[in-house]
C-alpha cells in the first residue's frame, strides 16, 4: 500500500512539473520575424549603420568622379587613373564595421567605369600567394605571370568621426557624424580631391511612467 502511495505522489509531482513547464512556455515572450527590402531605411538606435554607409559612399564617390582632378587626368593621359583604397579610420566611440563602408566605396568606383581599381593590401597578398603557387603546380601556358601588377596612381583615405549630445532629461539626443574622404596622389603626395559629408540624427526616447 505504501509503495502505491509513493507512486501516486510521484505521478502527481510529474504532472505538476509538466503543467508548470507548459505554462511557462505559453507565457514566455513571443518573437516575430519579418523580411524587409534591403534598400529600406531602418534606424533603430540612431547609430551609424549600413544605410549611412551606402548613402555617404554613393554621394561622395559620385562627387569625386565629377571633380576637376579626373578631367585634368583624362586630358593628360591616354588611360584611366588607377585607384586603391587606403585606411578608413573610425574615430567615433562606437563600433563601426569600416569594411561595409569600404566595399560601398569600391563598388561605386569599379562600377562607374571611369577609373581602374586595384586590390587592397590583404587581397594582393592572397593573389601573390596564388601566383607563386601556380609557378610550381600549373602548366606554363596557364600560369599567371609574375611582376605584372598595375601600380595605383591614387589612394582613397578617410575618417569617420562623431559628436553626441543629450539634453538634461536624457530623453533626447543629437547624433552628429562627419565623414571626410581624400584622394592622394601616391607619387607626389598631393591631395587631388577632398570632401566632407555630415549626417545629423535626432533620437527621442519616450519616458516610462511607473
Amino acid at each position: 500500500m505504501m509503495k502505491s502511495n509513493t507512486m501516486l505522489r510521484s505521478l502527481r509531482v510529474s504532472s505538476l512539473f509538466v503543467f508548470a513547464l507548459c505554462f511557462l512556455v505559453a507565457c514566455g515572450p513571443s518573437r516575430e520575424v519579418s523580411r524587409e527590402d534591403p534598400n529600406t531605411q531602418t534606424d533603430l538606435s540612431g547609430r551609424w549603420n549600413e544605410t549611412d554607409a551606402k548613402m555617404v559612399a554613393d554621394e561622395m564617390i559620385g562627387g569625386m568622379l565629377e571633380s576637376a582632378w579626373l578631367q585634368r587626368w583624362n586630358q593628360n593621359h591616354d588611360d584611366r587613373p588607377t585607384l586603391i583604397i587606403g585606411p578608413i579610420r573610425n574615430k567615433t566611440m562606437q563600433h563601426i564595421d569600416e569594411e561595409i563602408f569600404i566595399k560601398d566605396i569600391e563598388r561605386n568606383l569599379v562600377n562607374s567605369g571611369r577609373v581602374r581599381f586595384v586590390a587592397a593590401a590583404d587581397e594582393r597578398e592572397a593573389l601573390r600567394a596564388e601566383r607563386s603557387d601556380q609557378q610550381t603546380h600549373a602548366t606554363m601556358e596557364s600560369a599567371a605571370q609574375m611582376a605584372q601588377e598595375i601600380g595605383a596612381d591614387f589612394m582613397v583615405y578617410g575618417t569617420i568621426s562623431s559628436n553626441v549630445q543629450e539634453n538634461l532629461e536624457g530623453d533626447k539626443a543629437s547624433m552628429f557624424y562627419t565623414v571626410n574622404l581624400e584622394l592622394l596622389n601616391i607619387e607626389s603626395n598631393v591631395k587631388a580631391w577632398l570632401n566632407e559629408k555630415e549626417i545629423k540624427k535626432i533620437v527621442e526616447r519616450s519616458k516610462v511612467s511607473m
